[in-house]
């Protein structure tokens, strides 16, 4: 790739992940603070330990709590613990720090403040099988889900009739008034979809849950579906014990590519948002944006967000992300002045290092070149070991936020 290309491929990544700064989004939504009673924090997700450092710094009164984040993504604090789970699939650490998280408010009073800090990956760091159920159960759905290819919505409905902690049931169980600040990874942006609702009840129930895992083909054991038939369902946005809860979205994918549009016109790109809310097949929207792209090579740059989805139907590395790309790459395959990049902004595309990858006209030719068929790493979903090979992987790190795939396409180079 053409280093003026990739430099600035890579600043409007950087460009997104700055507009969804924890300092900088928490800074406009903060709650006043309790005039009687504690300040407590709890919180789930990837970027939860930056928030809980950029509250911190933010917040004029002593703290105390904790939240959860993926292995790896922690941050310095002084009051509040950040404890560290497993993601993508929950582990005993994630059992345990969801009891420390019901432990911080279970005895708080309605002269408390709990402010709730949620952002993507929460659904898997937040271990807390239904009453019947085992941590391998939770697991096994989680495994199950992961596989399918189903929109996140249809998953968390799922999800939520398993659950002690999803669909509003962890705000359920204090009598403190409760503050949800959401960083969104999901589409359009609805709070009660992201981490599955741990704080944000939604009108979910048994019926979606179940038509969800109809729609979408979804096996599950005999144990787990007699379950769901007789379950408690999540408790629903009218209930009086979410009466005293505020629920604020303090960063999202529409902000983040808002302001790496306003980046790209301001370098002299005529720029076109296909949207921050994307779905569907990874392989798919990226084999449709290399027609689109190869359709009219006026020089334009492309953004576009979302969640795209991986149905497994092969053993190989890599993440919706880098799938997407690949199919681009082998749809674009010869043609010439096509730059792009696709990644996640959470830092992590899956379960690699890599948060996406790079990729030109010349990519497809030069995973070949390097003895792998991107054919092959396509069906065998290994995005991963073709980029590799190409020496095309985006590896920034873990950013800190997340706010859901970010997609840039560069056509030419304008004058």
């Amino acid at each position: 790739m053409e280093p003026r290309a990739k430099a600035l491929l890579t600043s409007l990544f950087d460009t997104a992940i700055t507009a969804a700064d924890p300092l900088q989004a928490l800074a406009n939504h903060l709650p006043q603070p309790p005039t009687r009673g504690r300040t407590v924090v709890i919180g789930a997700g990837k970027g939860a330990a930056q928030m809980a450092a950029a509250l911190e710094q933010l917040w004029p009164t002593p703290l105390s709590g904790c939240v959860v984040t993926r292995y790896g993504f922690g941050a310095p604090t002084r009051q509040i613990k950040v404890l560290q789970a497993a993601h993508p699939v929950p582990d005993a650490a994630g059992l345990a720090a969801t009891t420390a998280l019901f432990d911080q408010i279970k005895d708080l009073t309605p002269h408390d403040l709990v402010i709730a800090l949620v952002c993507g990956g929460g659904s898997a760091l937040l271990a807390a099988p239904a009453a019947g159920l085992t941590l391998k159960d939770e697991q096994t759905l989680n495994e199950a889900l992961l596989a399918c290819g189903a929109p996140i919505s249809a998953m968390n409905a799922i999800r939520k009739m398993f659950s002690r902690v999803k669909g509003g049931r962890l705000a359920a169980a204090t009598q403190a008034r409760m503050v949800s600040l959401v960083v969104s990874d999901v589409p359009r942006d609805d709070p009660a979809e992201v981490a599955s609702g741990p704080t944000v009840p939604s009108w979910s129930n048994r019926a979606t849950a179940r038509a969800a895992l109809e729609q979408h083909k979804i096996t599950l054991p005999a144990h787990l579906l007699h379950h769901l038939q007789t379950a408690p369902e999540p408790p629903v946005p009218s209930d009086p014990v979410f009466a005293n809860h505020e629920v604020h979205v303090i960063a999202s994918a529409a902000q983040s590519l808002a302001a790496a549009a306003r980046v790209g016109a301001a370098r002299g790109w005529p720029v076109e948002i296909l949207g921050d809310d994307l779905e569907g097949e990874a392989r798919r929207l990226g084999a449709a944006h290399a027609a689109y792209a190869k359709a009219s090579m006026a020089p334009r740059l492309i953004l576009s967000g979302g969640e795209t989805t991986v149905t497994l139907t092969g053993q190989g590395r890599g993440g919706r992300n880098s799938e997407y790309l690949l199919a681009f790459a082998l749809g674009i395959d010869g043609a010439p002045q096509i730059n792009a990049l696709a990644a996640d902004t959470d830092g992590i595309d899956g379960s690699e290092d890599n948060a996406g990858a790079f990729a030109t006209g010349q990519t497809a030719a030069l995973i070949r070149a390097a003895g792998t068929d991107p054919l092959k790493a396509l069906a065998d979903n290994d995005a991963y070991t073709a980029f590799a090979a190409a020496q095309a992987l985006f590896t920034p790190g873990p950013t800190g936020t997340n706010v859901n795939d970010f997609r840039a396409i560069l056509i030419g180079w304008p004058p």
